[in-house]
């Protein structure tokens, strides 16, 4: 988390969070200068895109000035001190709205910081927007009747990814140059994927979590499978964001306070490739990503071999009979108060869980958590002998925009498409979305999963290849 020098563009919107942290702490610019510019970039972009649904500039700009006179003062600054940061419209941020993108919350104004907001906020991070998300933060896209639509900086007739659209599309096109976002079914890795960045999902307890309404209780899945974690264009920035977001927050029931760094890996490194499981066949580019990342693993070393893991498919039909089910005790909310869109996602979700599980009953409930324990072990397992797994992030390139509400049959193919991201939530570990390359106008991208609590491996097999392939963003919209 260390850089050499600072850049010699003028234009800060441009630096790495690690570099404008490193240029406030000593004094080569300010926290206002690097916000300011920040602000800039997205009064200039953000209308093109609708990333950030509110623009919290003239807070973001007070909040860097006590940054700037802190450091004047000679005062002790966390990892972020000064850095421009935005945060997810669907987690709650104190004095402001948690809307989760549905017209009824739109004055639902939080009381207090979430943990992984507080923490960000603890380490000297300034919050300069709030990013769009699906209504209830339940599609791979990101639109809603509150807030309008977000688009893919690279293509705005594809999806910038969900529900942390707003997130990714606001760190590619130079808004941020981090931002935090959740994910249960892809949510951070998915839209990192789709618009060129990087986004780490962490171990399920290394960021510390609250998502319920006060007085209330969070879900079985919720609890299990919800991991909070960053969107960044660089590893050193994914390295810092989860240093910083993972102080410990007594609100979170399985947090647990594990050291960043783990003991070095048994060289040579094996590195599993998985590609298929028999759900839905992976696309040229898909297979090209895989195979760029192959070779930059071994080029510095790493021993990479394919291999067979039909855990992930059970996992991934776990995950529809799991999660949906325990989702249906909101559905009366959702059908109140959601838009026309996510309850179409929904019922369509629904449909193919049922052609998959049937009716469910309380005794395929309990049978399913059963049957996920089994399935944590026997990753764990594999993982003794690979401990990094290299496989997609989705068989397909992103997504047309609203494609998950077209048919049935077209919900059908884009939840057998995302395997790979609902796979990982339901088994608990470790995964990172890192982009490879551009293939017909869209990015194209690899997912690499490790041991529990060993992000660390993650990031350092990342850098390998980022150091071999270009660099995607920041980027301009292409519109």
């Amino acid at each position: 988390m260390t850089v050499d020098k600072l850049p010699e563009t003028p234009e800060l919107w441009r630096w790495s969070a690690t570099q404008l942290a490193l240029g406030i702490r000593t004094r080569a610019i300010s926290s206002r200068e690097a916000v300011t510019s920040c602000v800039e970039r997205i009064e200039q972009v953000n209308p093109k895109i609708n990333a950030i649904v509110e623009l919290l500039a003239e807070e973001a700009l007070s909040a860097a000035d006590a940054a700037d006179f802190a450091i004047a003062k000679g005062e002790a600054v966390g990892l972020l001190h000064g850095v421009p940061v935005a945060t997810k419209i669907n987690t709650d941020q104190q004095g402001h709205a948690t809307t989760g993108g549905v017209v009824a919350f739109r004055d639902q104004i939080a009381a207090i910081d979430s943990p992984p907001i507080a923490n960000l906020r603890s380490a000297g991070a300034v919050v300069v927007g709030r990013t769009n998300v699906p209504a209830f933060s339940l599609r791979w896209f990101s639109n809603n009747e509150l807030h309008g639509r977000t688009l893919n900086p690279w293509d705005q007739a594809r999806t910038p990814g969900g529900s942390s659209g707003g997130t990714s599309a606001a760190v590619a096109s130079g808004m941020v140059p981090i931002a935090h976002g959740n994910d249960i079914a892809g949510s951070i890795r998915y839209p990192a994927y789709a618009c060129g960045v990087m986004g780490i999902r962490p171990t399920m307890g290394r960021v510390p979590s609250w998502d319920a309404p006060v007085g209330a209780d969070q879900s079985l899945a919720v609890q299990s499978m919800v991991a909070q974690g960053p969107l960044a264009r660089t590893v050193d920035d994914l390295r810092l964001a989860v240093a910083a977001m993972s102080r410990f927050d007594p609100r979170d029931a399985i947090h647990a306070q594990v050291p960043l760094h783990g003991d070095a890996l048994g060289r040579p490194i094996r590195v599993g490739v998985l590609r298929d499981v028999g759900i839905a066949s992976l696309s040229p580019s898909g297979h090209e990503a895989l195979d760029k990342a192959t070779e930059s693993l071994r080029n510095a070393g790493y021993i990479v071999e394919e291999v067979e893991l039909a855990l992930f498919a059970e996992a991934y039909q776990l995950w529809l009979l799991l999660v949906l089910e325990d989702l249906r005790e909101v559905l009366p909310l959702i059908e109140q108060f959601g838009d026309e869109a996510v309850n179409m996602n929904l019922r369509y979700n629904y449909e193919v869980s049922k052609e998959m599980w049937g009716d469910c009953t309380l005794a395929k409930f309990k049978q399913g958590y059963a049957r996920r324990g089994t399935l944590i072990a026997e990753l764990q397992k594999f993982l003794q002998v690979y401990p990094l797994l290299l496989l997609p992030v989705s068989t397909e390139p992103p997504f047309r925009q609203d494609e998950d509400i077209e048919s049935l049959d077209s919900n059908r193919r884009l939840v057998a498409a995302q395997w790979p991201m609902m796979s990982v939530p339901l088994l608990g570990f470790p995964a990172m979305s890192v982009p490879i390359s551009v293939v017909e106008g869209l990015p194209t991208g690899v997912q690499i999963l490790g041991r529990r609590y060993r992000e660390d491996t993650l990031f350092d097999a990342a850098e390998v290849i980022a150091a071999q392939v270009s660099t995607l963003t920041p980027i301009d919209p292409k519109f």
